[in-house]
């Protein structure tokens, strides 16, 4: 075993589709093994990895090894370079070797969806992820609640992966809600939780992004923090200032700090304007404490690009 030292918390794995299955209209899980993923971080949560994708019409995508990956990939020609894009992982099994990895399938607008309707057993692709033999905080984790408190977990079909994985972690005494808006009522699964968390699936059946999920959030909203109030400017913020994240130019990803006197730790992901949407009713019309509330636009209505 390498020296901690001279090992960087991420690496390429280079891996092959063991398994595929269909969990629903919407969700396909690919099961990927590697000589080398005994040494995959188990870190559990909403644990971030990058995935390697073929261009249309291969079978394979590789990337360069090292601690400078990506820029060996940025210097590679574009047409030589395949695509990467950002997935939670939903099991690893250090054991066997395996990581699972739920896709959503997205019309076939997308590389990603693109390749995950015709992936095949055997196909060769890249994980950039959490090396176990690295003794530090690899990153990438972004679900990190106050040791009490109530949770609300919220996002739509692409955040419904990490929301899964975060309620299979959780501890037994935790509390607290979970709404997960997916495309059809085929797409509800099965997913283990603690007693004292509610789990909703909130079917759109062809209603637009946000139309299920942004009104039971703000219902619930109104029921866990009733004493709404002004937050901005007792958080020194100046008013207006959430209003101007532009989902169409800016990054809309914020993680910060939990305060442990909150009243209520939000975990909100999905569409970035809907996700904005969210966290402004939150902050700004229920006086939830802004570092209470962690959210991320895993994706942009209209765009295919990470």
């Amino acid at each position: 075993m390498p020296s901690t030292l001279s090992v960087a918390p991420w690496r390429v794995f280079a891996v092959e589709v063991r398994a595929l299955r269909r969990l629903s209209p919407s969700f396909l899980r690919v099961t990927f093994s590697g000589p080398d993923l005994d040494r995959f971080a188990d870190n559990g949560y909403d644990q971030r990895i990058k995935v390697a994708l073929p261009r249309t019409g291969e079978t394979a995508a590789e990337l360069p090894h090292g601690a400078d990956w990506y820029q060996q990939w940025r210097t590679l020609p574009e047409e030589s370079r395949c695509h990467i894009r950002t997935y939670t992982v939903r099991a690893v099994r250090q054991d066997v070797q395996e990581v699972d990895v739920d896709l959503v399938l997205h019309g076939d607008g997308g590389p990603a969806t693109r390749w995950a309707r015709r992936a095949r057993l055997g196909d060769r692709l890249a994980l950039v992820g959490p090396d176990a033999g690295y003794d530090g905080v690899h990153g990438g984790v972004e679900f990190r609640p106050p040791a009490v408190g109530t949770l609300l977990l919220a996002g739509d079909e692409t955040a419904a992966p990490a929301i899964c994985a975060i309620l299979e972690r959780l501890p037994a005494n935790a509390r607290g809600h979970a709404l997960i808006e997916v495309p059809d009522t085929g797409d509800v699964l099965p997913v283990s939780a603690p007693s004292g968390v509610t789990v909703t699936w909130l079917p759109r059946i062809g209603a637009a992004h946000g139309s299920r999920l942004a009104p039971t959030v703000a219902a619930l909203a109104g029921e866990l923090l009733p004493a709404a109030r002004p937050a901005l400017a007792l958080a020194g913020v100046p008013a207006g200032s959430l209003a101007e994240v532009d989902v169409d130019r800016d990054i809309l990803w914020e993680v910060p700090d939990v305060p442990p006197a909150a009243p209520l730790y939000a975990w909100l992901a999905g569409e970035a304007a809907v996700i904005r949407g969210l966290r402004r009713h939150l902050v700004t019309e229920r006086g939830l404490d802004r570092s209470a509330v962690a959210f991320m636009g895993y994706w942009r209505l209209g765009r295919t690009a990470d």
